[in-house]
C-alpha cells in the first residue's frame, strides 16, 4: 500500500492525517473514515486498523482529531465533542473529493470512544453508507447521570463548571493525566489496564502524550452518541464487541443493538479485557475480517 501524510480543515482547523491506498489500486474504490479511543492518535489504534483495512481493498483515512496529536489546537489535550463531530464531516468531505474515491461508497469505523463518535456522526451524514464499531462507548447523559445519581451528577457538573471558572480567572488550562496506574492519581483513564496500552510501548507514538484536560471530563458526561442509534437506520451497522470489557460496557452495546432498526449485525468476541480489541491479534484479525466483509457487502 502507499501511505501518505495530508491534512484538511475543519472549523478552520488544520488537522493531520495518513492517508492509505492499497497498491495497484484502480479507482474509484469504497473509502473509510476512522475516530478511536480517548486521548488516542492516528498512530495507534486507527492506524493499526486502517493499514489492515487498505490491506484488504479499502482506502482508509485516519487522523488526528482536533487538540491532539499532530492536529491543530485551540485547547490542547482537550475532548471537544461537538468539535470532533465537525471533525468527522471534515474528514468525510476531504474523502469525498478525491478522485481515488467513490464517494457513494464512504463508510466510517469508530473503535472504542470513537466508535460513539462514528455512531452519531454516520447517523447524521448520509454520505456515510456504512458503518461498523469496535469496542464502543455509547455516551449517554442519562445513563450517566442514573449510574451517579442525580445528586452526583450535579456535583460533578458544579466541579466541573469550577475547574472552567478557575481556567477563566487563572487563564490556566487545568491538566491531568490521561492515563496512572497509581491508586488515587488524577487521570481520566485510572487503573491498570489503559496503562498497560497507554503506559507502555504497546502504544508509543510521538504524537500521544500522558495529558488531558480535567474538563474533558465534563465532555464525556454530557456527550450522547447513544441518541445515534435512533436515527443510523437505513445506514447498515456493524457493532463488534467483547464479552468481557470493564470500560464500555457489553450491555451498553446490546442496547444500543437493539434500539437500531433495520441492517445491523452484533459480532461478540471472547476478549479478556477491553484493550485486548486495541492491538492483540487474536481479536483484531476476527474483527478486522468482520469489518472487511461488512464494508464490502454494503459500500
Amino acid at each position: 500500500m502507499t501511505s501518505t501524510d495530508i491534512s484538511f480543515t475543519a472549523d478552520g482547523l488544520r488537522l493531520a492525517g495518513t492517508l492509505r491506498m492499497p497498491d495497484d489500486a484502480v479507482g474509484p474504490l469504497p473509502a473509510l473514515v476512522f475516530t478511536g479511543p480517548l486521548s488516542g492518535v492516528k498512530e495507534q489504534v486507527v492506524g493499526l486498523y486502517a493499514e489492515r483495512l487498505t490491506e484488504r481493498g479499502f482506502i482508509t483515512l485516519a487522523f488526528d482529531h482536533r487538540n491532539f496529536g499532530a492536529s491543530d489546537s485551540p485547547r490542547r489535550h482537550h475532548e471537544d465533542s461537538a468539535g470532533k463531530l465537525n471533525d468527522l464531516l471534515g474528514a468525510t468531505s476531504y474523502l469525498a473529493e478525491l478522485d481515488a474515491v467513490d464517494p457513494d461508497r464512504i463508510g466510517c469505523v469508530g473503535i472504542c470512544m470513537g466508535g460513539g463518535y462514528a455512531l452519531r456522526h454516520s447517523a447524521f451524514d448520509p454520505r456515510i453508507k456504512a458503518l461498523s464499531v469496535v469496542a464502543a462507548a455509547f455516551n449517554d447523559p442519562k445513563a450517566m447521570r442514573e449510574g451517579m445519581g442525580a445528586e452526583g451528577y450535579r456535583n460533578v457538573m458544579a466541579e466541573m463548571a469550577a475547574v472552567l471558572q478557575a481556567e477563566q480567572a487563572s487563564g490556566t488550562i487545568d491538566y491531568i493525566k490521561a492515563v496512572t496506574d497509581i491508586d488515587g492519581e488524577d487521570a481520566a483513564m485510572g487503573g491498570a489496564e489503559p496503562f498497560e496500552y497507554y503506559g507502555t510501548e504497546r502504544s508509543a507514538s510521538p504524537g500521544w502524550q500522558n495529558e488531558i484536560t480535567r474538563s474533558s471530563i465534563r465532555e464525556l458526561l454530557t456527550f450522547d452518541a447513544a441518541i445515534g442509534a435512533d436515527f443510523i437506520a437505513p445506514t447498515p451497522t456493524l457493532i463488534v464487541h467483547g464479552r468481557n470489557d470493564d470500560f464500555c460496557s457489553p450491555d451498553a452495546a446490546a442496547a444500543i443493538h437493539e434500539r437500531i432498526e433495520g441492517t445491523k449485525d452484533l459480532l461478540w468476541l471472547d476478549t479478556t479485557n477491553h484493550i485486548d480489541l486495541y492491538d492483540q491479534p487474536a481479536y483484531v484479525d476476527p474483527a478486522v475480517d468482520r469489518v472487511a466483509e461488512w464494508m464490502a457487502e454494503y459500500l
